[in-house]
């Protein structure tokens, strides 16, 4: 064990169910912080702390909603507690919370931060219901007067094209994914609705004994695909429950420093818990530009090299917490491990997105809270967290351990981007004609049944083609969820915005 090696010494988590617009963001993220500094029984670490963190809001990226949020939360919050702090805040992203980690395990482990807070907090429960009652929240603009350092990834999430295609909404994007992953695996429709029907129950387990989920019922795996009692049909095939819980109320906070640090201030080391392992990088940013639909090469390469850093074989972990917006990114992230989805090990250590609730960008930052909780605890030694942004894009991944390890940590890791940046791409054709296989798809549902059919092909001179089924073609619907249509192909109409494709 060295000085420098980076340690999580408290940590917190918080859900409110009152829908309160009196608490602003500001007020939760206070709470919170003060909840993890009192969870670390250490009064000097507060002026410890050199280093503040937040997580964006999810509300923020929307201007309309922006102008009625915070700015500069990170300042804020340092005023709140009486800190003197150099502040951080990141772009949007469900991998922003691990993104942070790593990047501060380097700034710790160089001697650039002696101790780090990380806080994140959602309202959107409470925003929701303001918006639609007109409760006053004008109180929730007063933020800080300082702009942080950025860090993560701006871009665009999407191309012009696979907006109009209707691929922006991640409700509509994950069960594309879904398609070719079953695809992949040969499953005949009841066996796929089996596995998902399977996922979600097994989750729901974990959030129903989870007093902090916003969701805490347990289901079969019958009730799970049902879409019977209120858990319609989203985009084929998920039901509700297999999309993420966005309208929650719930903040998170973890504190680092060093293992030297933690000595000079007395911090008991029974409570130390180890970050051994991180890793992120991006997979090919635009979905329609990826060769494989069905994988995360980003993903895979970030959770070898994180094991590796750790010195940790997969069989030595005990908790995992994949990232779990919906049921396409835990199989996909089981698939990149090489875990199997119904190891008894479990994926969530949460209940998950769909359960335990997706407050925003921070969710991820429950689950770090959770796993350092629990290896306090001693409910296990060895715990992984994978933390996803965009759609299968943004990734990052973090091994946390009771344990030291034998090395120090790495600031020099390798260069997994380069590699991902190198790796062939599709063209797209934007104005496709002819004959084209359908490699992805999903439809749509609005309140009446399916009404969008959106699928992802390739041409016969291999360019990628994005369409829809034309308005009204309910028998290419039914069709589309009938049978797997991966494979299949049809005619392809170039449109003035959006292709038709046609059986």
């Amino acid at each position: 064990m060295t000085d420098d090696q980076p340690i999580f010494v408290a940590q917190a988590q918080h859900t409110w169910r009152d829908r309160d617009p009196a608490r602003s963001l500001i007020d939760a993220l206070e709470s919170i912080s003060r909840a993890a500094l009192d969870d670390a029984h250490c009064p000097a670490l507060r002026d410890a702390i050199d280093t503040v963190a937040t997580v964006p809001f999810l509300a923020a990226q929307v201007p309309d909603l922006a102008k009625i949020l915070p700015p500069h939360a990170s300042d804020a919050l340092c005023q709140r507690l009486g800190i003197k702090a150099k502040t951080f805040e990141a772009d949007v992203g469900g991998n922003t919370p691990q993104l942070l980690v790593n990047y501060f395990a380097d700034r710790l482990a160089a001697g650039e931060s002696k101790a780090v807070l990380i806080s994140g907090a959602e309202l959107m429960y409470t925003l929701f219901g303001a918006l639609s009652s007109g409760a006053d929240i004008s109180h929730w603009q007063q933020g800080g007067r300082h702009t942080a350092v950025q860090l993560g990834d701006n871009r665009i999430a999407c191309t012009d094209s696979e907006w109009a295609h209707g691929l922006v909404e991640p409700i509509r994007i994950y069960p594309m994914f879904e398609s070719a992953l079953r695809h992949a695996a040969g499953w005949d429709h009841a066996t796929h609705m089996q596995r998902l029907g399977g996922l979600v129950s097994r989750m729901s387990k974990v959030a129903a004994a989870n007093p902090l989920a916003w969701r805490r019922t347990e289901l079969t795996a019958e009730e799970a695909v049902d879409t019977g009692n209120g858990n319609r049909m989203i985009t084929w095939p998920y039901t509700k429950c297999m999309n993420a819980i966005l309208a929650v109320d719930m903040a998170a906070s973890v504190i680092m420093t060093t293992v030297g640090e933690a000595r000079r201030l007395g911090l008991d080391p029974a409570r130390w818990i180890f970050l051994r392992g991180g890793a992120a990088a991006c997979d090919i940013w635009n979905v329609s530009e990826r060769p494989v639909l069905h994988e995360s090469p980003a993903l895979a390469a970030c959770a070898q090299s994180a094991l590796q850093q750790a010195g940790l074989p997969l069989s030595a972990i005990d908790l995992f917490d994949l990232y779990s917006c919906f049921p396409s990114a835990v199989q996909v992230a089981c698939n990149a491990l090489g875990l199997d989805l119904e190891d008894p090990r479990g994926v969530t250590v949460t209940g998950g997105l769909t359960l335990f609730g997706g407050p925003g960008n921070n969710y991820s930052l429950h689950a770090i809270a959770e796993v350092v909780s629990r290896l306090q605890a001693r409910q296990g030694d060895h715990a992984v967290v994978t933390a996803n942004g965009n759609y299968l894009t943004k990734h990052a991944v973090g091994v946390y351990s009771r344990e030291a390890g034998t090395q120090p940590w790495a600031l020099a890791r390798p260069d997994l981007q380069a590699a991902i940046d190198a790796s062939p791409r599709l063209q797209v054709n934007d104005r496709p004609s002819g004959r084209g296989t359908i490699e992805a798809c999903a439809v749509g549902f609005d309140k009446e049944g399916p009404s969008r059919g959106m699928l992802i092909g390739r041409m016969e001179d291999g360019r990628r083609f994005l369409a829809n089924t034309p308005r009204g073609d309910m028998a290419a619907l039914q069709t589309l969820m009938d049978c797997d249509p991966v494979g299949m192909q049809g005619q392809v109409t170039p449109g003035e915005k959006v292709n038709r494709f046609e059986f």
